[in-house]
């Protein structure tokens, strides 16, 4: 029993009559963005919403003991 393979689209490739495969959604965003940078943004983005809610907890409970 053959089984089919899910066409994966690498970029650059080409279906039988010559046009080029459709990209998914996943490899055009990867083609914009190297990964590395996607992982830091990310990194970037939860540490920095971390400290800031740390110094809002300090304004916060700075502020009750007054």
């Amino acid at each position: 029993m053959p089984t089919t393979a899910e066409p994966t689209a690498e970029p650059g490739a080409e279906q039988a009559d010559g046009t080029p495969e459709p990209l998914t959604v996943l490899q055009r965003f990867e083609s914009k963005f190297p990964r590395g940078l996607v992982i830091r943004l990310i990194a970037y983005l939860f540490v920095g919403h971390l400290f800031a809610f740390f110094v809002y907890l300090l304004f916060v409970l700075g502020g009750q003991n007054q």
